[in-house]
């Protein structure tokens, strides 16, 4: 299969910030790539750089086959974006909306309104195509914006945090429309630091931190790196985690970690269910009384933790907060 998007060292420094440090990754054609990230760990600043609004300072990017400085106007053509943010106009109705970026896209005024009766049908707003878009819930602006990005049918579609700002509600919508697109055989690059979001969606992922690529595979192989699956225990009395600890340890690949606090204790393991059956074995005669036990794989939470040593969503004040330079017209949006 080919690559739709491919980027070499790509370099990017706002004043004495380094956005962007060498920055390399493909996504595979007709495939969603996650761009795993905290705020301010240059994702949307690789976004940018791939959707022409943002020159490189070092490093080439090349999208389906076109370099995106030198074929800056073809790249704007084939793409699509979503920002962080919904780019609507507040005071134009869904449908003039959509007829508007399409006219941008130059396609003729009957294709354009066409165009954007199927958009609003397919993301069910079909019911407020007359209505301001001012009067649309967060939810549906999302699903107006996406829309939008969708006019021109491109063959590459950016998300830049897609779901940002929404509610668990519309958030699941939201992926279900991006999963959509994905099985028609749209190629996606999504940003997110909902680490949930990408292992729902991406076929594979780059996590991204401090402008560097820190690791990349698939959702599989990231889990692996932090280790196997975890029994983990919570008893009614803290005094008893040390005993509880030594009788587990037979089971264990490393030592447990142990929380007086919350009274918890958990201990990496290899196996499955039948580790859980011997480890309430170990423990008869103890004395523990066991609130609560339970068998983890390790999720993506866990991958960013002990790949960064914090957690995926600590802000951070970087280069890619700066204000998003305004979009080209008759192309990115």
């Amino acid at each position: 299969m080919t690559d739709a998007i491919v980027v070499e060292g790509l370099a990017k420094r706002f004043g004495a910030t380094t956005a962007l440090d060498g920055v390399d990754l493909t996504v595979t054609e007709g495939s969603v790539l996650g761009l795993l990230g905290p705020n301010g760990a240059g994702k949307t600043t690789v976004v940018r750089i791939l959707t022409t609004l943002l020159l490189a300072d070092a490093g080439r990017a090349e999208v389906v086959g076109l370099d995106v400085v030198r074929d800056a106007d073809a790249v704007r053509a084939a793409i699509g974006l979503t920002g962080q943010y919904a780019a609507v106009d507040e005071y134009l109705t869904g449908f003039e909306n959509l007829e508007m970026v399409g006219r941008l896209y130059h396609l003729p005024k009957a294709e354009a309104r066409s165009r954007a009766g199927e958009l609003l049908e397919r993301f069910d707003l079909s019911g407020a195509a007359d209505r301001p878009a001012k009067t649309y819930s967060g939810g549906m602006r999302r699903r107006l914006d996406i829309a939008a990005s969708l006019i021109n049918r491109p063959r590459i579609l950016f998300l830049d945090e897609p779901t940002t700002g929404l509610d668990p509600r519309s958030r699941l919508a939201m992926w279900e429309f991006i999963a959509e697109l994905a099985d028609g055989g749209t190629t996606i690059l999504l940003t997110t630091q909902y680490l949930e979001e990408a292992d729902r969606l991406a076929d594979r992922m780059v996590v991204i931190d401090r402008g560097r690529v820190i690791a990349r595979g698939t959702a599989d192989d990231l889990k692996a790196q932090v280790g196997g699956q975890r029994l983990e225990f919570t008893l009614s009395r803290a005094l008893d985690l040390p005993e509880v600890a030594k009788r587990l340890r037979p089971l264990a690949v490393e030592d447990a970690r142990i929380d007086e606090q919350t009274r918890r204790l958990s201990l990496p393991v290899h196996g499955g269910t039948e580790v859980l059956a011997e480890s309430l074995r170990l423990l008869e005669g103890s004395g523990a009384e066991v609130l609560d036990v339970g068998l983890r794989r390790p999720d993506l939470d866990d991958v960013f933790l002990t790949l960064t040593g914090h957690a995926a969503d600590d802000a951070v004040t970087r280069g890619d907060t700066q204000a998003e330079p305004a979009p080209a017209a008759g192309g990115t949006r």
